[in-house]
């Protein structure tokens, strides 16, 4: 409802929005920035790395400060690491591999900026997460210098282990689940609609934009127009050349604008664009748990193996099904807190800009044609000239 008393500016409503992000980082016991993009080229290989610089109270870690460069495999590797050991926590995505929508070279620097924002906010994803931050491998990714996280990354299952663990799940889902809570089901009808929309919103806002730098190609080449033109126009010259003027103001403003979207809304949409699919996956292993669980009951009943043994590993199967199935409920309920805090910010933030953006060109035009406004005494003396 509204209230009078409230601030009604759009700057006072983005505040509104941050004063929870500011208690809440009170609390925090980990920072991490990630800076610094530099370029290596190798014989083989050319690849970009980026500072992270962490600080940091917890005791786990033997210094409260480290500075490590990191490549963007290793923030797959530690992605990886992190689903493999928690496979219902919803683990916050990476930017895509190799190219950003929209962008033609790997590593111009639109793309390596963009890559390094999502970099960051994935590493504080993590460290704000109070099961995921405890994770060893998230501590070695964060204070281990190059060789020595190479050294570490060495020590983990092997490819064919690996291998098995795949199949086993593509045939759990392919068998699928027969009595799957009724609010698993509603999470993932939620996320099927959620991932329709916020696709079909990611596709048209980068489409806009795109169509908003073409205008203001165009926009730059309409100024000069009327500049020329002033010069074979006496009687129209000021006018013209007032035009002129305009639109090069409302030019240098629709740049601004076009680049507040590309900055603020579009990566913002594109990042929960990835979070569906990412919530998709969660939703599929939990499956794949419960069908695992389901299979072993069906294969007791039949009477077919050593029942001790197989009660024995239904026990466990049990006890995984229920933390599995714990562990996504309360990663959900975090999960959508962030994701509208998120679009919240974004949505306010694009609003603000286009009023800003409006009430600018509005005033430039106004003041134009506050200019040509002749007074009565002068436009008589005009008439009454022989």
């Amino acid at each position: 409802m509204f209230n009078a008393s409230m601030p009604t500016s759009p700057g006072s409503m983005v505040n509104q929005c941050k004063f929870e992000e500011d208690e809440e980082s009170d609390s925090k016991d980990i920072f991490i920035t990630v800076d610094n993009p530099e370029s290596h080229v190798t014989a083989i290989e050319t690849f970009i790395t980026y500072r992270v610089l962490t600080k940091t109270t917890r005791s786990e870690f033997d210094n409260s400060e480290y500075e490590v460069r990191r490549r963007y495999q290793d923030f797959l590797w530690l992605k990886g690491k992190l689903e493999d050991a928690h496979s219902t926590l919803i683990v916050h995505p990476l930017p895509e591999k190799f190219v950003v929508k929209g962008m033609v070279e790997r590593f111009n620097g639109d793309f390596i900026e963009t890559r390094r924002k999502a970099l960051h906010k994935f590493l504080n994803r993590v460290a704000d997460h109070p099961i995921l931050s405890c994770s060893e491998d998230f501590k070695v990714f964060l204070s281990a210098q190059a060789w020595e996280l190479t050294t570490y990354k060495k020590q983990g299952p092997g490819f064919l282990s690996r291998m098995g663990e795949t199949v086993r799940a593509v045939a759990n889902s392919v068998r699928g689940v027969k009595n799957r809570p009724e609010e698993f089901t509603a999470i993932q009808e939620y996320v099927e609609d959620f991932s329709n929309k916020i696709g079909s919103l990611d596709k048209v806002t980068q489409r806009i934009v795109k169509e908003q730098k073409e205008y203001l190609e165009e926009l730059k080449e309409y100024g000069p127009t009327y500049t020329l033109w002033s010069g074979s126009e006496e009687e129209l010259a000021e006018q013209l050349k007032g035009v002129a003027g305009c639109i090069e103001r409302c030019c240098k403003e629709t740049e601004e604008q076009v680049g507040h979207l590309s900055d603020t809304l579009v990566p913002v949409l594109h990042e929960y664009v990835l979070c569906a699919e990412t919530l998709k996956a969660v939703l599929r292993r939990r499956d794949n748990i419960q069908a695992e669980f389901e299979a072993k009951n069906e294969a007791l009943a039949t009477k077919k193996v050593d029942r001790d043994a197989l009660k024995e590993e239904i026990d466990k199967l049990e006890d995984r099904v229920e933390w599995a199935n714990n562990a996504l409920k309360g990663d959900w309920g975090r999960w959508q807190r962030s994701m509208r805090g998120d679009l919240k910010s974004a949505f306010l933030s694009t609003a603000e800009k286009n009023v800003d953006y409006y009430e600018k060109c509005l005033a430039v035009w106004e003041t134009f044609l506050l200019s040509q406004r002749t007074e009565p005494s002068e436009e008589t003396d005009r008439d009454n000239t022989p």
